[in-house]
């Protein structure tokens, strides 16, 4: 948001000027608008407020060009919150809990930085699997630097390639370094978190089913909305994990004042 509360569109508006060309091609894509120093106000994108609010709309790639400008514009793209922006953007991903172990991760969001993690069991094999999932044997081998499919039997879990990019709508992904793979992922969970807890809140849940989520939450625990919502956030939305969550803490504190 700008300051004094107007809109983001409203403050970058004024700083687009038509293209400086006398004799634009009307047909042409060089006759649109383009922010640069050299047709801006560039002396306005020295402000940190209106220069996060126009770099947090550019891809990776144009994130890591501008950084080059000055140390200003490096210091605004390299915002952890302007960098995810960017990489879940072309996905609709909601969120994105993590932090990976180079900054360099979030210059490529492409689908092939996704995967869903799917916890092996009794009966499971690659072929059955990408069966399941409609993607290719050779790309579940590849992503989890598989050989053949017998190294299976050695892990717990697999990466699965994402190959309905619908299901990263409205999710949250855990930024994660797979030793068996060797590669740093977005893991989507389909079933719970990495916890292996399920029922967290997903994107099926209506507004209104997570208000009497929450609700329940609060007269459960007897705590204002605030402390419940954050309860709800550190347990993947599970009320069950929440309450319990929050009768620990509450014990801890009890036994600490008594000691």
């Amino acid at each position: 948001m700008g300051c004094c509360g107007e809109d983001d569109d409203e403050l970058i508006a004024p700083l687009l000027l038509a293209n400086p060309n006398p004799n634009p091609n009307p047909n042409s894509s060089s006759s649109l608008a383009v922010l640069s120093p050299l047709n801006s106000n560039f002396s306005a994108l020295l402000s940190a407020d209106v220069l996060r609010s126009i770099l947090e709309r550019l891809s990776p790639a144009d994130l890591a060009r501008s950084a080059c400008v000055c140390r200003l514009w490096r210091a605004v793209a390299s915002e952890r919150d302007v960098q995810e922006r960017a990489f879940r953007a072309p996905w609709g991903v909601r969120c994105v809990v993590g932090c990976p172990s180079s900054s360099a991760f979030w210059r490529h969001n492409g689908i092939g930085r996704f995967a869903i993690s799917h916890r092996l069991r009794r009966g499971d094999t690659v072929p059955g699997l990408a069966l399941k999932y409609s993607v290719q044997a050779m790309d579940i081998r590849r992503l989890n630097n598989m050989m053949s499919d017998h190294g299976i039997y050695s892990r717990d879990r697999l990466l699965i390639p994402i190959s309905k990019p619908d299901l990263l709508l409205d999710a949250t992904c855990f930024i994660e370094l797979d030793t068996y793979a060797k590669r740093e992922a977005a893991v989507l969970y389909l079933e719970g978190g990495p916890d292996g807890k399920g029922g967290y809140l997903g994107r099926a849940i209506t507004e209104r089913g997570k208000r009497r989520i929450l609700d329940s939450v609060k007269r459960s625990m007897q705590v204002d909305e605030g402390t419940a919502e954050y309860y709800l956030s550190i347990s993947n939305g599970d009320p069950r994990a929440a309450i319990l969550q929050f009768s620990e803490d509450l014990s801890w504190e009890q036994q600490r004042t008594t000691a």
